[in-house]
């Protein structure tokens, strides 16, 4: 069994955590963060992934004519349950953690309740913070259509 080495975040205490109601199934919505990065976050042909625990990815994603790599590493997974992967890109400034919580509320929807910690700074955090669930909302239109066919 390999040794899982977290980021230390203890000099970066700045986090932020958003909670979304999903229409798409819980199955579907762990799927998407292990196996179809590229069906809703990441350029087309980026991704690079395998859902393992200790293993790399990398993806970029492009807005306003920019690329954006994200590079990380799956810490914990834990089936249709539990995400957690560390995350770096030009915009985190370092090395965060990811932590994505799959449930059902009471009446039998999914719902992802993210946390994303480790950020340097205030705004850093505050700019994710603007961006998450826009992101969410992405990913649970594009699962939708998918699950349709």
């Amino acid at each position: 069994m390999s040794v899982i080495s977290y980021p230390d975040l203890t000099s970066r205490p700045h986090s932020l955590s958003v909670e979304r109601v999903m229409e798409t199934p819980l199955n579907v919505l762990y799927e998407a963060w292990t196996e179809k990065f590229g069906d809703w976050f990441a350029a087309p042909g980026s991704v690079i992934m395998k859902a393992e625990v200790n293993s790399v990815f990398f993806f970029e994603t492009h807005f306003e004519d920019k690329r954006h790599p994200h590079y990380g590493r799956f810490l914990k997974l834990e089936q249709n349950q539990l995400v957690e992967i560390s995350w770096f890109t030009a915009g985190t400034k370092a090395e965060t953690v990811v932590t994505v919580e799959f449930e059902t509320n009471e009446s039998g929807a999914a719902v992802i309740k993210l946390t994303h910690a480790g950020f340097p700074d205030e705004l850093s955090r505050d700019q994710h913070k603007e961006a998450w669930p826009f992101v969410l909302d992405q990913l649970d239109n594009r699962m939708k259509e998918l699950v349709k066919g």
